[in-house]
């Protein structure tokens, strides 16, 4: 039967028989091409410091460093629909204007002085920081401060570019005209529950352009406080878009969690594919059994449906862990399940 030639008749006038696929269309739960792995800080500031001298912003327009999941390097992805890469500017530098159809954010993990101008509006950078740049958003970036900035870049273009739909275009001039006050979409929504009645959404994106540290360690300290928190995740608080309650882009969703002192989650597994930065503090994550220890800075990938714990290794400091995922688009397409699992 193997060696029916009407096998080669159906693939010669594009056929193929459902039988000898189906196992791999229809598996009995998700495997994820991704593996769950972790990027150092300590190895890699090194080359972003090298590269910030040895090669211009006119040479490269984005001097970045992909973090690339080894099981993802054709196309180079961070998980299978999201991306993760750090970039430098120096003082004095200038970024290049230009927009995509990929949404995309940056969190900010050193320096002071640099903002990325968005849309007309510039948005100020400083540590802990994170700042929204929607998708066909036109985007560059200034540095008037005086020491190396440095940022988690992040993107969905790995699932833009799968669904064939992305889009590039640069601007005419190096830097867009500022035709709005610095911090506009902060200054006005970044304010709990009270938001401006005289504004109307513009699309589905939070209009949040900054959600700025100080807030955010703010609402950690004040619940961490007085709440147990989730038994796998600690105290884990969602950025969230003013208009809607739900996440700040349509294929993005972002999250600031604290592991007390000590903390040893319960195992659980998902169906969002998950980035983590390390905002402070040291542990380790347990993906699959698979052990990555992480300490400030690194950043570590959890791919779908693997089981997960985290670890505080510290018995007296608090760990701190900022995350995207794709979650956002599992739930619109009825797709997203998760559970506890055993570690």
């Amino acid at each position: 039967m193997k060696d029916d030639p009407a096998y080669k008749a159906l693939a010669d006038i594009g056929a193929a028989p459902l039988w000898r696929f189906y196992g791999n269309l229809f598996p009995a739960e998700p495997r994820s091409r991704a593996v769950p792995y972790v990027w150092s800080w300590q190895q890699l500031r090194p080359h972003l410091l090298h590269f910030s001298t040895a090669l211009s912003l006119d040479e490269a327009e984005r001097r970045v460093l992909m973090l690339v999941n080894p099981a993802l390097t054709d196309p180079p992805a961070t998980v299978n629909t999201l991306y993760a890469g750090l970039q430098i500017i120096l003082p004095g530098e200038t970024a290049q204007a230009h927009r995509h159809t990929s949404n995309a954010f940056r969190f900010i993990l050193e320096g002071e002085g640099a903002y990325t101008t968005v849309n007309g509006e510039p948005v100020h950078m400083s540590p802990g920081d994170l700042l929204l740049t929607p998708g066909w958003h036109w985007h560059d970036h200034t540095h008037k401060g005086d020491a190396p900035m440095i940022w988690l870049d992040a993107l969905d273009y790995p699932l833009v570019n799968a669904l064939e739909a992305g889009f590039y275009e640069q601007y005419p001039e190096r830097l867009q005209p500022v035709t709005r006050p610095d911090d506009t979409g902060s200054r006005q929504f970044l304010h709990g529950r009270l938001t401006p009645t005289w504004i109307t959404p513009e699309g589905p994106n939070s209009p949040i352009t900054r959600y700025t540290w100080t807030e955010t360690a703010r609402a950690l300290d004040a619940i961490a406080d007085t709440a147990e928190g989730s038994t796998v995740d600690g105290v884990v608080l969602e950025y969230t878009n003013p208009w809607t309650g739900g996440p700040v882009m349509p294929t993005i969703g972002c999250r600031v969690q604290r592991l007390r002192p000590g903390f040893d989650g319960t195992g659980h597994r998902h169906t969002a594919s998950t980035i983590f930065s390390v905002v402070r503090g040291e542990g380790a994550t347990v993906v699959d059994g698979v052990r990555l220890d992480w300490s400030e800075h690194d950043t570590f990938a959890i791919p779908c449906w693997s089981t997960y714990r985290h670890i505080n290794t510290s018995t007296s400091h608090d760990a701190v862990l900022f995350s995207y995922s794709d979650e956002p688009v599992m739930r619109s397409l009825g797709l997203y399940r998760s559970e506890t699992a055993d570690a």
